[in-house]
């Protein structure tokens, strides 16, 4: 799973562990009997961490992996198309940061904040965390989904280009990221925690469907998020945020071993211009 998928079990297990109070929450695939972790989960109270786990004390199991993500509608999937479970909808995740992460958040940003002064002439109207790539772009057996997702290198582009005199762009930090011209790219190395501290000093994320937009509403961030025509935001998405979607006959498409003319569509139609003016309009709130 991605770190999507964990981040958005992490409201459920705050509500479970409140009809719980006593028992040890684990997450992981019951019938394998794993019990799995993740960045997200660390220093998370509702979540019994691997090495604290104790056997002879009641454990209350949450099945979740792979195989069981509540929002696939498994039966109607498969290698081509992944169908959507419509009556899912998620509950805002839980995001706890330690002081060293969000110590060296406020020092990123620090640097982003003398980087602008250095180049511009005028204060930012406001601080933009952004991030258009995912993690496993490369990984072959999310590539198409990947694509698919994607709003596009060239959309991207140009709007960031209309945003970097007026706005300071933060960009997250993983190996697969675009580099694009007026974005803070730091030189230091910082990991997905981290990133998601920093945004939590920013005031929008800006990007696709995925790890970053689900760490947005963990932290109850402005959002403007892009989910093309594959993905329904009901699905995946939050109220709060301003999910861009391409309503569409074959929308949301789910598809996965393909490039999808579909998903192509989507990417034309939805114009920068479009994004641009939900920017402008949310931070002028």
């Amino acid at each position: 799973m991605g770190l999507g998928d964990e981040l958005m079990i992490t409201g459920f297990i705050e509500q479970e562990k409140k009809k719980h109070p006593n028992k040890q929450i684990v997450i992981g695939d019951l019938k394998k009997k794993i019990i799995y972790d993740s960045p997200v989960y660390k220093n998370n109270p509702n979540i019994t961490p691997i090495n604290k786990v104790d056997r002879n004390k009641p454990i209350h199991f949450i099945n979740y992996y792979n195989e069981a993500r509540p929002y696939i509608d498994y039966e109607r999937s498969n290698d081509k198309n992944w169908k959507w479970n419509m009556s899912f909808s998620p509950t805002p995740g839980k995001l706890y940061f330690t002081d060293n992460e969000k110590n060296k958040a406020i020092s990123i940003l620090s640097a982003a904040k003398d980087y602008w002064k250095k180049n511009n002439n005028t204060k930012f109207k406001a601080i933009i965390f952004f991030e258009s790539t995912s993690t496993k772009i490369d990984d072959s057996f999310f590539y198409y989904k990947m694509k698919n997702k994607d709003w596009g290198e060239s959309n991207w582009k140009e709007l960031i280009l209309r945003l970097k005199d007026e706005y300071l762009i933060i960009q997250s930090k993983h190996e697969k990221s675009k580099k694009y011209e007026g974005v803070y790219y730091s030189s230091v190395d910082f990991d997905f925690r981290t990133a998601c501290a920093i945004m939590n000093e920013c005031d929008l994320f800006l990007g696709p469907e995925g790890g970053f937009s689900h760490a947005a509403a963990a932290i109850r961030k402005k959002a403007i998020v892009y989910f093309g025509g594959w993905i329904h935001p009901k699905v995946t998405g939050y109220h709060f945020h301003e999910n861009i979607y391409f309503d569409h006959s074959d929308s949301p498409c789910g598809a996965v071993g393909y490039t999808c003319s579909h998903c192509n569509e989507a990417r034309q139609n939805i114009t920068v211009d479009n994004l641009l003016s939900k920017v402008i309009l949310i931070l002028n709130n």
